[in-house]
Formats: C-alpha cells, sequence, structure tokens
C-alpha cells in the first residue's frame, strides 16, 4: 500500500426498503477538515486522470457502478516512492480510501453502467492547487488496459 493511502470498509444497512450507505463522519480517524463534497459521473471505461493535489486530501467511495482507482506516488521522500497501486470500488467493496496530496490518481469505470463516485475533500477546489496529466503519459508506468490473466 502506498504511504499515506488508508482503505476503510464502509458500512451498508440494508432493509426491504433499500439500503443506507455510510460515507465519512466528522468523528471518524479518516476525517481532516471539510472543504467541499462532489460526485463524479464516469461511464463504462472511460478514464479520468492523472490527478496530483498539493495540498487537498481526497476521500472516496463509490456507492454505485464499479472503478478501478489507480494510484501512482512520486513524493521523493516516500518510502513507497515509485510504487503504483490498483483499488477496485463499488458497492461489493464500499470503501473508503483517503488519498494524501501529492499521490498521482486516476479512475476507469468498469462494468455495464455507469459509477458514481464521491470525493470529500479537506479543501474547496483550486485550479491553481491541481496537476494533471493524459491518462497514457509514460511518466507514469502504468496501462489501463484489460489484461487477462
Amino acid at each position: 500500500m502506498i504511504e499515506g493511502v488508508s482503505v476503510k470498509p464502509l458500512r451498508q444497512i440494508l432493509d426491504e426498503r433499500g439500503k443506507v450507505m455510510h460515507m465519512l463522519r466528522c468523528d471518524d480517524l479518516a476525517f481532516l477538515s471539510f472543504g467541499e463534497m462532489y460526485f463524479s459521473i464516469v461511464y463504462p471505461g472511460a478514464i479520468k486522470g492523472w490527478h496530483n493535489h498539493k495540498k487537498m486530501t481526497l476521500n472516496i467511495a463509490v456507492p454505485y457502478g464499479a472503478i478501478k482507482l489507480v494510484l501512482y506516488d512520486e513524493r521523493e521522500s516516500s518510502k513507497t516512492r515509485g510504487e503504483i497501486q490498483e483499488i477496485f470500488l463499488g458497492p461489493e467493496n464500499y470503501c473508503l480510501v483517503r488519498i494524501p496530496p501529492r499521490v498521482w490518481n486516476g479512475f476507469k469505470g468498469i462494468g455495464l453502467t455507469q459509477s458514481l463516485v464521491a470525493d470529500c475533500s479537506t479543501i474547496p477546489y483550486d485550479p491553481e492547487e491541481i496537476d494533471r496529466k493524459d491518462p497514457l503519459d509514460p511518466s507514469i508506468p502504468y496501462t489501463w488496459e484489460l489484461i487477462n490473466k
């Protein structure tokens, strides 16, 4: 696992009416501060990435659909510099993933339906605070292709 990243299983409460899917509370150990909450829709096969936040910590959960979240650690002072981490998220693996600043991240919609990605970030969005790369940028040693093993 990449240094500073945490993955926490989340609670789902089901009954005959439906379910409640918890994400983040202010008294959770993962909670640092509140900046903004937003949702991103990703279509099957679409890739959103690469992103790298200078100050923002992301808290991501996927209550609907499924994604492959990919992280790349390029931080010079990190013990896990150069490592890639894949995390598959959706209702079947309903988790909160905390991504610290300066970790490259991106995700790909997998499955047959669109996916809903929820992010509760620690600061409001600021275009000066984010770096972006093309999903196929060769400086990140990752391929988004489906690999059948």
